[in-house]
């Protein structure tokens, strides 16, 4: 039994897709304000939370924004192969956001 919510718990959107050939990019979009500040404050959608959860270098996390406007956490992060190249395994990149879902939020 869980005591601490999730992040599925608490966002309306979760998603990943294409951000060009070369990066994904991922939405963490929330209806309620109140919820959106608890998971902003809380820490645990960082860069390198980000890096940590997709086990990437620091570095492939090219943007991370908290868009306040929208009650919404936005990131990037660098492909290791460019879409549609040999050996790459989600050409859309809307595959990649499943990681999110069971993120505790204090």
């Amino acid at each position: 039994m869980r005591n601490m919510p999730t992040l599925r718990d608490l966002a309306t959107t979760i998603r990943s897709k294409n951000a060009g050939v070369d990066h994904i990019t991922f939405d963490v979009i929330f209806r309620e304000r109140r919820d959106f500040e608890r998971v902003r404050d809380s820490g645990v959608l960082s860069r390198a939370k980000v890096a940590g959860l997709y086990g990437i270098p620091l570095e492939r996390v090219t943007d991370f924004v908290v868009f306040e406007p929208a009650n919404a956490i936005k990131f990037t992060i660098r492909r290791e192969r460019p879409s549609g190249s040999p050996g790459e395994s989600d050409v859309f990149g809307a595959q990649q956001y499943a990681p999110l879902f069971d993120i505790e939020v204090p």
